[in-house]
């Protein structure tokens, strides 16, 4: 069985939309493209480096994916990242039926059932990268095995965002965590089973808390 791993670039209030630089994802006139870059250095860079380092296969959306066809391979071959990218297989979740340019690419009709099915096989990990709309799916249908975060320091306002009201409500384990020296925010997470709540309440309920809870009801 493959361990399917989410892996996400956010701003601190949840925004994933084009990190990378301006021209990346200007959609719904985002204008903050390349928020990322001022953010990054030595730790976090080391972070990305070490998510490429094992082998891996590709898990993306389509609009992520004529990105990515469209950049890395380009880029010069001896850039590790792109090295890793090129050579490894991208299944790719398109209703669309776009052209698959970038080698070793292969289309997912239905991405909820393909993606189980392939977690289902025997290979390297699966592993997403921005992707926002096919990360919702993922998220709906439980099917995330570890979620790895890296949360910079900036607040973006809008924009496309890593959760939505589609996901399954999940209680997550953090496994790993670290902060770099421009404060970002690294953290790996597996799912805990269910969400767990309880109370903090130390009294019995009185009338006016009473017809508080009646109040919200109805407002509902």
């Amino acid at each position: 069985m493959r361990k399917l791993v989410a892996a996400a670039f956010v701003s601190l209030d949840g925004v994933i939309q084009s990190p990378g630089q301006p021209t990346e994802d200007p959609t719904g006139g985002f204008s903050f493209g390349g928020w990322l870059q001022p953010h990054s250095d030595d730790v976090s860079g080391g972070w990305v480096g070490e998510l490429f380092a094992a082998p891996f296969d590709l898990l993306l959306g389509r609009k992520t994916y004529e990105i990515f066809a469209a950049y890395w391979p380009f880029a010069p071959q001896d850039h590790p990242i792109a090295a890793s990218f090129n050579r490894a297989t991208k299944f790719v979740a398109t209703r669309a039926g776009a052209p698959m340019t970038w080698s070793n690419s292969i289309a997912l009709a239905d991405a909820a059932a393909d993606v189980a099915r392939l977690k289902q096989t025997d290979g390297p990990t699966l592993l997403t990268q921005g992707s926002g709309d096919l990360l919702q799916t993922l998220m709906a249908e439980g099917l995330i095995d570890e979620l790895r975060l890296m949360t910079y320091p900036v607040i973006l306002g809008r924009g496309k965002r890593l959760f939505s009201e589609r996901a399954a409500p999940t209680a997550l384990t953090m496994t790993r965590s670290a902060t770099s020296p421009k404060g970002a925010i690294l953290s790996v997470y597996e799912p805990a089973g269910a969400v767990q709540t309880g109370s903090f309440g130390v009294i019995e309920p009185n009338p006016l808390e009473i017809a508080r809870q009646e109040r919200m009801r109805r407002e509902g």
